[in-house]
């Protein structure tokens, strides 16, 4: 009796010293970084490189570190081995967004498919986009529309023949165009002029607007200072909103009348119903789909998708072209490739695209040295979590450094060399835009990578082909090639990329 007595007795304190060892056994710390400043610690964030920055502090501090910014705790993830982690391992903890304050208000409270936080309303929404507006079948129904653009381009280039061209400000308009035709032409019909109109205003008003929910305010850094900071932010959004809402308003409104009629029509209309009209349906409908959205959801989703698809395809054409340019012998290898694969009695079609091997291989090496969002958006675990055997806390703010992976000596040879040949060996047979090998996520990982791939991939390769194939390009005598960038959350060039055309092609009839 004793004996039992005595093992239980023994069972029991080794089961308390098992407990209380494993009890005390330290949490991972929280990854190593600079010293924060509590009332300046923002400082940084107003710099124009801030991915310059921190790729800075990635060299001192190793492949993750953090940033006492205020009161918000910042972790910036620098490699692909961790970044892995965060999309792949504990992909469903890091699927929400920590939007600035400026963002949420600028897309009607954070309801559009980037900032909105992960739940059943972002996938809806995203699902939604993605089935109705980028799915193949979509996409090919919507052919005509981008090769009546870029054509349009091309004609306009044309007809300056030796006036210099500025590629940004073409490469916008003519996707903002390609998108507004398919998000609410139908419902615009062939009124070019109403299109033209609203693709001015927007391209107005876009580089403003990108600018202001970019700048950082103090209450991103200090959270309890939201309610005395909202309605500052709310009287510097005003203006924008409102500039946003005069023309989104009145598309919205002819498109519910001409949902309205199809819905009270007796006969069965055949017209294409685009993007809008799909939206404005749903809303009519009884369903969680339809109480999910309202106007201002509506709204926020389109003004997602224009700046979205266009800002960022415009800065990468603008970016390719600048690569080309400073490496002559490589735009001349495109422009042979598109001699053989198109020939020079002939214009790029899309059927053509898939034969560019190499000049897809130049846009993805810009993608890795000049990524759109070096940066990506950012990420916030809904639990705390490990990530490189650090604790990230829960609502911490994560940056995954794309600038810094895709220049990372361990991982890429000579890393600041541009060569699209390193896209074309039999070890980047993974390096494609998915985010499967985590040495390349120009457009993100996991559930929150960017939704619109498949029109970026297109708009890319066709946009530029066609410039390329139907131009020589140069610089005008005495003009100094810039490399410089500027942080806006989008990486943009310092200075806008101006370059004078030359026609390649002798037949003046393919320009038409």
């Amino acid at each position: 009796m004793e004996t039992i007595a005595l093992f239980t007795i023994s069972a029991l304190l080794l089961s308390a010293l098992w407990v209380y060892a494993k009890s005390s056994k330290k949490a991972a710390p929280l990854p190593p970084g600079p010293f924060g400043f509590p009332i300046v610690g923002y400082l940084p964030f107003l710099r124009p490189n801030l991915h310059h920055q921190f790729t800075d502090l990635a060299h001192k501090h190793g492949p993750i570190f953090k940033l006492q910014l205020g009161s918000r705790l910042f972790v910036v993830v620098n490699s692909p081995s961790i970044a892995k982690e965060v999309v792949r391992d504990h992909d469903a903890v890091f699927a929400n967004r920590s939007p600035p304050i400026a963002g949420r208000i600028g897309t009607y409270g954070g309801r559009d498919i980037a900032w909105s936080p992960n739940g059943t309303y972002w996938r809806d929404i995203r699902k939604l986009f993605v089935r109705e507006m980028l799915s193949s079948a979509n996409l090919r129904a919507c052919y005509e529309h981008r090769r009546e653009e870029v054509r349009k381009a091309i004609r306009s280039v044309r007809s300056r023949t030796g006036e210099a061209v500025n590629i940004g400000e073409l490469a916008s308009s003519t996707e903002i165009r390609v998108v507004e035709r398919m998000i609410w032409g139908s419902t615009l019909g062939s009124d070019e002029a109403k299109i033209d109109q609203f693709g001015a205003e927007f391209r107005e008003i876009m580089g403003k607007y990108i600018a202001i929910v970019a700048e950082p305010n103090i209450s991103d850094f200090f959270p309890w200072l939201a309610r005395f900071d909202l309605q500052r932010v709310e009287a510097r959004m005003e203006g924008m909103v409102k500039l946003v809402d005069n023309i989104f308003d009145p598309i919205i409104k002819e498109g519910v009348r001409i949902v309205s009629e199809k819905s009270g029509s007796t006969t069965k209309r055949e017209e294409r119903k685009d993007f809008l009209q799909i939206l404005l349906e749903l809303k009519n409908r009884d369903d969680n789909a339809g109480k999910s959205l309202d106007f201002q959801a509506i709204k926020a989703m389109l003004l997602d998708i224009v700046i979205g698809a266009t800002d960022t395809t415009a800065t990468m054409v603008e970016w390719v072209m600048t690569s080309l340019l400073d490496n002559p012998e490589i735009m001349k290898e495109v422009q042979t490739e598109l001699e053989e694969n198109v020939g020079m009695n002939n214009i790029v079609e899309e059927i053509h695209l898939p034969k560019l091997i190499y000049l897809d291989a130049v846009i993805k090496e810009t993608l890795r040295l000049y990524p759109a969002l070096p940066l990506l958006l950012n990420r916030s675990p809904t639990q705390s979590t490990q990530v490189g055997g650090y604790t990230i806390p829960k609502d911490t703010t994560l940056f995954l450094n794309i600038h810094a992976i895709h220049r990372d000596p361990q991982v890429w040879d000579n890393p600041l060399e541009f060569r699209p040949e390193r896209f074309l060996n039999q070890t980047s047979s993974g390096l494609d835009y998915t985010g499967n090998d985590h040495r390349f996520l120009p457009f993100g990982s996991g559930r929150r990578i960017c939704a619109g791939i498949p029109l970026a991939e297109k708009m890319l390769v066709y946009i530029l082909g066609s410039l390329l194939h139907s131009f020589d390009w140069h610089l005008s005598e005495g003009e100094k090639l810039d490399l410089s960038s500027k942080f806006l959350i989008v990486n943009k060039k310092s200075d806008p990329l101006i370059v004078v055309p030359t026609p390649r092609l002798s037949n003046f009839e393919l320009y038409q």
